[in-house]
């Protein structure tokens, strides 16, 4: 028999009944079914009738002395069988007058359909079993629907204000009391929420025990499947639960229904059912981009993060790990191009039409070749022809993969315009930036700052954005009088008072290699620290 209660319905497991100080005073034995102890108890039942099985709904635990089987091993043996197709939870037969010793037609049958059989040697009253399962039953339904109605309230109320999805599950998290995680169908962790460490626990080994986690009832793992439209797209996973799993039921439907209302309203998961198509980054996307943006700001260990990267689909096991930013005036797409040559890597937007690319490549793979076929394919994508792919050198451990994250960010950052410097090469690294790389590299260090400080201090303390671009261009294009003049459209005698009040201010000679140089040097860093 199927049994019709809410999956949500709270319950007790025959064994926590049993665990009762009211059921402990009756000297409880299980004698059949001991394997099946976790089933849950959804109501109790005192009967005496022979054909009680047509009275459940199931889950019911019955409670009987016996008197109208004693003496009748069949009746014995089909009572027992007729709970067992009513999807009783377990049976409590009382020992006295009908029965002083368990019998053993009973016994047998319920061994054989697997159905708990417990026996009390002490007189129980049954009115007080009943009356103690039946209010904490009430109580765990009260407060499973109080949570639900609190949790549902607290996330429409979080979405109606625009809260992005990581707020929404911070807040499952924080009700539940144990990590939250979302998965699209093929186990690919999308989002987590929780403690870190607890998170990275659950991470560490996700694709093995995502599989296997929910086949136990009492084992605190709570799935709800994610559904839009009729179509399944993901689930939520409530991690290690630890309190009533009827509340944990319930609060981890709340949080899915709020998900998928999120999606509808334009949260995305990469089809924008519902919300302007393209208002918000797909969930892959979104973890990528916590994934790469922890990466290159370096604020979580790199060890720490691996968990998150295997989680995601990364392959991180004996691989070599290209860094890699490209930036374009106009949107890219380099997930596509990835998928396209079928690369694995992970993709995430960062700020001003960057992007970060996390390439991880195979030991016997050419990371060279495959980098500069990965930005060739990338300029060929409509309107993608002036796109700059920076890269930094291949990492073979994991650890090295956040500093080559930055020293591609520095690099894509020193090219302003690659209009404007026809020699780039497709793929730029570090070397091919020269002077402004090196600048770019070193523009946080307190020496490089107060040195930029010290030199243009005449310039900086008054401020004259002309005199400051007037010195930019003279440096740029080599002290070359009549090209600057030209870009800043002045003729030669005003260029040359420009000149001259830049010298005086900052105290130096620009005709001077050494001094010019300098100041060259300054500016660099000044516009990389501005920049």
């Amino acid at each position: 028999m199927t049994t019709t209660r809410e999956p949500w319905e709270p319950a007790l497991s025959v064994r926590q009944v049993l665990a009762l100080e009211r059921v402990l005073a009756g000297q409880p034995e299980v004698v059949a079914g001991a394997h099946r102890l976790d089933r849950p108890v959804r109501w109790v039942h005192v009967a005496e009738a022979a054909d009680v099985g047509v009275m459940l709904s199931g889950g019911e635990m019955v409670l009987t002395t016996g008197v109208l089987l004693a003496g009748d091993e069949d009746k014995q043996g089909e009572y027992v069988r007729s709970l067992h197709r009513a999807d009783a939870a377990a049976v409590v037969l009382g020992l006295g007058r009908a029965f002083p010793t368990p019998p053993d037609g009973m016994r047998r049958a319920a061994e054989h359909c697997g159905l708990p059989m417990v026996v009390l040697h002490r007189p129980f009253p049954f009115a007080q079993l009943t009356e103690e399962v039946q209010s904490r039953l009430l109580r765990h339904t009260y407060a499973a629907v109080s949570l639900s109605e609190t949790v549902r309230t607290e996330l429409t109320g979080l979405i109606t204000a625009g809260a992005p999805v990581q707020r929404l599950l911070d807040e499952v998290a924080r009700h539940g009391g144990c990590p939250v995680v979302v998965t699209n169908l093929a186990h690919r962790v999308l989002a987590t929420a929780g403690e870190r460490p607890a998170v990275d626990d659950v991470l560490r080994d996700w694709e093995r025990i995502a599989r296997q986690a929910g086949a136990g009832p009492a084992d605190g793992w709570i799935r709800a499947e994610l559904t839009c439209r009729g179509e399944r797209w993901g689930r939520l996973v409530l991690c290690g639960y630890g309190g009533d799993r009827a509340a944990g039921r319930l609060l981890a439907d709340r949080a899915a229904e709020a998900l998928v209302l999120h999606r509808m309203l334009g949260g995305g998961d990469g089809s924008h059912a519902g919300g302007s198509a393209g208002a918000w980054d797909s969930w892959e996307e979104q973890s990528a981009r916590s994934l790469l943006t922890d990466l290159v700001s370096g604020a979580v260990p790199a060890r720490h993060l691996l968990p998150r990267a295997r989680a995601a689909g990364l392959p991180v096991g004996r691989r070599v790990f290209v860094p890699l930013v490209v930036r374009a005036r106009e949107p890219v797409r380099p997930a596509r191009v990835l998928r396209l040559l079928g690369l694995p890597g992970i993709v995430a937007p960062l700020a001003d039409g960057t992007s970060a690319v996390l390439l991880s490549l195979a030991p016997d793979q050419d990371p060279r070749a495959l980098t500069a076929h990965f930005a060739a394919r990338l300029r060929s994508e409509p309107d993608s022809a002036g796109a700059v792919v920076a890269a930094a050198d291949a990492c073979a451990a994991w650890e090295d993969v956040p500093a080559g994250l930055r020293e591609a960010r520095q690099v894509a950052d020193a090219v302003d315009d690659l209009a404007a410097r026809p020699g780039l090469p497709p793929v730029v690294r570090l070397r091919d930036v020269h002077l402004r790389g090196l600048v770019r590299l070193l523009r946080d260090d307190p020496h490089v700052q107060s040195f930029a400080e010290r030199e243009l201090d005449g310039l900086l303390r008054g401020p004259d954005e002309d005199l400051l671009s007037v010195l930019r261009t003279y440096l740029a294009t080599g002290r070359n009088k009549s090209r600057t003049a030209q870009l800043h459209h002045v003729s030669r005698p005003a260029l040359y008072r420009r000149l001259e009040a830049i010298q005086g201010r900052l105290g130096v000679d620009l005709d001077d290699f050494e001094q010019a140089a300098s100041v060259h040097i300054a500016l660099l860093a000044h516009d990389a620290q501005q920049g």
